[in-house]
């Protein structure tokens, strides 16, 4: 069954099933509320939850409720967990699609605080995540797929850089086990198979870091930086979290590997970042056509690049390689929709665990509520 026709499948069920019987026991719902349990179900994160039914002692309660509420909480964009507790306090209809009834106690902040460090260390939004992106595009092929990161300011203190001297060290040690003709980290990511030990092998802590926008602007944040795998219908594939210093092309091989194992795509477009041989090699070995943009590495090949593209446009010729890396805009309206709408201005979590567990409840309702505009 294509892309399409799985959704709409789902949709029909949706609007015919689910609405009427949430409308019969809880009168008419709003447009919000509507969008809200159509998520939920598509996303059905409730099933991810590892079951705890023959452990000794008392069972947790409500962390399948909590789990629903925290992507309520990603879709109408509360900062504070306490905004969310009010709103399901006073709500009936929201306290009832995201799994309690309508005479329960909602819990208290602390144990809110408390389940979701549970889901930070379980993993369980990537892992819902990955299950929704590999059903849905179950027997289809992508043709794009952009990879590229996005800043993550959050509000922790960032690790203690080392003075310059001790920089200069570290620099000269690296220097010299090239020359040796030690590996690095991209060449031991072609040679690692598991994904899970490439992504656990890279740096997570708090720092700062800078990046140049597409108009030359140099920005520095303190934070993390999330690097996605986009497609084109903006629909994020597979994301990775790390800090904030981390050079993309280190999280390349990773984000790439962890987007091929849920769907297949023809052309890799990356920007000149990404400009290393490793990564064109892994991108050829998994069968994908790599479209990186050229790095100059020194003045004269930045002159004979910009010399190239002012010949392409007094003649107007355009490469079938440059019309396709113009395909990219899709990651930079993920980025702005993801920050503006899905929690990414709003991180006041610390730890990388929580962080990240929090960035991905943001992507997994922005996953799932693209797919269900995709059909509306």
């Amino acid at each position: 069954m294509s892309f399409r026709a799985t959704l709409s499948n789902f949709w029909s069920n949706v609007h015919l099933t689910l609405f009427p019987m949430l409308e019969s026991n809880l009168g008419e719902l709003s447009a919000d509320l509507k969008n809200l349990a159509a998520i939920l179900e598509l996303v059905r994160i409730e099933e991810w939850i590892p079951s705890t039914y023959w452990n000794s002692g008392r069972q947790p309660k409500d962390r399948h409720s909590i789990a629903r509420a925290f992507i309520a909480k990603i879709f109408f964009k509360f900062s504070h967990t306490k905004q969310l507790i009010h709103a399901l306090k006073t709500d009936k209809q929201l306290r009832v699609i995201c799994g309690w009834n309508p005479w329960s106690t909602i819990p208290s902040k602390s144990k809110f605080s408390r389940v979701f460090k549970e889901f930070a260390k379980f993993s369980l939004p990537e892992k819902a995540h990955q299950a929704l992106i590999k059903e849905a595009y179950k027997g289809h092929i992508i043709c794009h797929v952009v990879k590229d990161s996005v800043p993550l300011e959050a509000r922790e203190k960032p690790l203690k850089k080392p003075s310059i001297a001790v920089r200069k060290k570290i620099k000269s040690q690296r220097q010299s086990r090239q020359r040796r003709g030690e590996l690095n980290r991209r060449q031991k990511q072609l040679i690692e198979k598991d994904v899970g030990v490439q992504i656990s092998e890279l740096p997570t802590a708090c720092d700062k870091g800078m990046k140049k926008s597409a108009h030359g602007y140099t920005k520095i944040w303190k934070g993390y930086k999330l690097h996605a795998a986009v497609d084109d219908h903006c629909i994020p594939l597979a994301a990775i979290v790390t800090s904030a210093s981390l050079h993309d092309c280190e999280v390349a091989i990773p984000l790439a590997k962890k987007s091929h194992q849920v769907a297949f795509n023809f052309y890799d477009l990356m920007d000149a970042a990404y400009d290393h041989p490793e990564i064109r090699e892994h991108s050829i070995s998994l069968g994908h056509v790599p479209i990186i943009d050229f790095s100059p590495c020194n003045k004269a090949q930045k002159d004979e690049k910009e010399a190239e593209k002012e010949r392409k446009r007094l003649l107007h010729f355009k490469t079938a390689e440059d019309k396709r890396y113009k395909e990219r805009l899709p990651k930079e309206r993920f980025n702005a929709l993801y920050k503006d709408y899905c929690g990414g201005k709003n991180i006041f979590y610390k730890g990388h665990s929580k962080v990240t567990c929090h960035v991905m409840f943001g992507i997994l309702t922005f996953t799932a509520s693209t797919l269900i505009r995709l059909i509306q």
